[in-house]
């Protein structure tokens, strides 16, 4: 068994890619060891984000629109321009989510006090107790990926992350 990458004598799916492809292809061994098991971890919480969304009932389009409400905190409000600005959708596409959204009660459009003309979204009691415990749900998951970690290999290891965010995104 390959000790390489993770210093624990067990070989992960990584070791088995970088043994079938040794030889045939030139690349970097531990670059190639880091990039891809951040590829795969990035797999693993999609996977896990799908999950806590199938058991609250949200499709991912749902979530994100929601999220974006609840962002705002309370009266977790917006008005469907800025949504479809956050949400990179056009006016039509975001109309579409919230139909979608206010027929399931998870939002509600109400004219603004100020203004008849303009219409603001708004997260209802249930639409946030879904976005709530798909946020629980996820947060689960993401903790339970962790686990193997003490709290300092945590931090030195989300410090190192943000050295490589920092980087590609400068």
């Amino acid at each position: 068994m390959s000790e390489q990458g993770s210093g624990t004598g067990t070989e992960d799916s990584v070791d088995r890619h970088i043994a079938r492809w040794r030889g045939k292809v030139p690349f970097d061994v531990p670059t190639e060891e880091v990039i891809t098991r951040i590829q795969l971890l990035a797999k693993h919480v999609q996977r896990a984000k799908e999950r806590a969304l199938s058991e609250t009932g949200l499709q991912p389009f749902e979530f994100e629109t929601l999220h974006r409400l609840a962002s705002r905190g309370a009266p977790w409000r917006a008005a469907p321009s800025e949504l479809a600005a956050e949400l990179l959708l056009s006016p039509a596409g975001v109309t579409g989510r919230l139909d979608t959204l206010e027929n399931s009660g998870l939002v509600r459009r109400l004219r603004a006090a100020d203004d008849r003309r303009r219409v603001d979204v708004e997260l209802t009691e249930e639409g946030r107790a879904r976005w709530l415990a798909a946020m629980r749900l996820r947060g689960l998951a993401e903790v339970a990926m962790l686990e193997p970690f003490a709290p300092a290999e945590t931090a030195a290891l989300a410090a190192l992350l943000k050295r490589m965010l920092l980087h590609v995104e400068t």
